[in-house]
């Protein structure tokens, strides 16, 4: 069924979408599960940037979604616990809370589900098992009131559920408005450029627009867990496959070893991604421009000329919105006694 949403993505009618652009919307869907109240979102925060929920101590949900940053961490893929890289590109927390699914290969059908899989991963932040992890924070005397506060009609609110609920919370808040984007959509002919109208005219006429649509640029609206996703690289045997390693990775296939999802990705946000690079699932191209030609190759066959790359780049420029202030969190401590042996 989601293989199908990839091929009614791609054959989808242009002029459908092409004149909806749609601005960000102030906030994200939230879950009737998980409510955002204050208390959470700091307790999810607090969480967020504290590297005690890997087994060495040194990695945080932060260090590969660094919100000081473009929400991940420049690199071509993440470095974990020991050194030890990953196999992906970390993807921006920045506005993750529009998308339906989570990850490259969108395994996790939210984010809470997907605040759960880093900490437990090996080569990401190493803790054995949530019990262990959940064991380590209750080391920690200023997270139990914490939790007690976030989760007030629960008797033991200490939970790996809640963990990841409160993570997720405050992930949500992690939303950039008001792009040069956002407010020409609005009205303001003012806001984006000459060469960035030209380029949003082009990005809709060559076909961007078949798959980076809605107001994230990630997929029209779908119900949580339902992912929009397509093939890539959809037209095999360009320089580009070797060149930057295209096929190597079987994408979704590796989640849910069906033959259909060989190369098959959730579609990523392209919202303030002149921050991202690199860039694709495996970061291998360094620049914007060349990830723009080798998407119109790859994705739509088309050779694109150097004022057409120019034009979409400063178009995608203007996609960069407006970020809410990060503070660094005080972490509570574990007086007298460290929780990292």
């Amino acid at each position: 069924m989601k293989f199908l949403q990839f091929i009614f993505c791609c054959v989808i009618s242009l002029p459908v979408y092409a004149g909806q652009w749609e601005a960000l919307p102030e906030t994200p869907p939230i879950p009737v599960d998980n409510p955002q109240t204050a208390a959470k979102i700091k307790l999810g925060k607090t969480l967020f940037f504290d590297p005690r929920l890997s087994s060495t101590g040194t990695i945080s949900c932060n260090s590969c979604h660094n919100v000081m940053l473009g929400g991940e961490d420049n690199r071509p893929v993440s470095v974990g616990v020991e050194g030890q890289k990953g196999g992906r590109s970390a993807p921006t927390v920045w506005n993750s809370a529009f998308l339906s699914v989570q990850f490259w290969d969108g395994r996790a059908p939210t984010l809470e589900a997907q605040a759960k899989g880093p900490v437990t991963n090996p080569i990401e932040m190493g803790m054995k098992d949530w019990d262990v992890t959940m064991a380590q924070l209750k080391l920690i005397p200023g997270y139990a009131a914490m939790f007690d506060a976030a989760f007030l009609c629960e008797q033991n609110p200490m939970t790996a559920d809640n963990t990841a609920k409160a993570i997720a919370a405050y992930e949500r808040t992690l939303i950039t408005p008001n792009s040069p984007y956002d407010r020409y959509v609005k009205g303001d002919k003012t806001a984006l450029s000459k060469q960035q109208v030209s380029g949003m005219k082009t990005f809709a006429e060559i076909g961007c627009t078949a798959c980076h649509i809605g107001a994230n640029f990630s997929g029209p609206p779908m119900p949580m867990g339902i992912g929009w996703f397509l093939k890539f690289p959809s037209f095999v045997g360009s320089e580009y496959d070797e060149k930057y390693r295209l096929m190597a990775d079987l994408g979704r296939y590796e989640a849910t070893k069906k033959e259909a999802d060989k190369h098959v990705w959730r579609v990523p946000t392209l919202r303030n991604i002149s921050l991202t690079a690199p860039y694709f699932h495996n970061g291998a191209v360094k620049t914007l421009a060349e990830a723009v030609r080798v998407m119109a190759k790859t994705q739509l066959n088309k050779n694109l000329s150097n004022t057409e790359v120019q034009d979409i780049v400063a178009f995608l420029k203007g996609l960069t919105g407006e970020f809410p202030e990060q503070t660094m969190p005080r972490l509570p401590a574990s007086p007298g006694t460290s929780v990292i042996f």
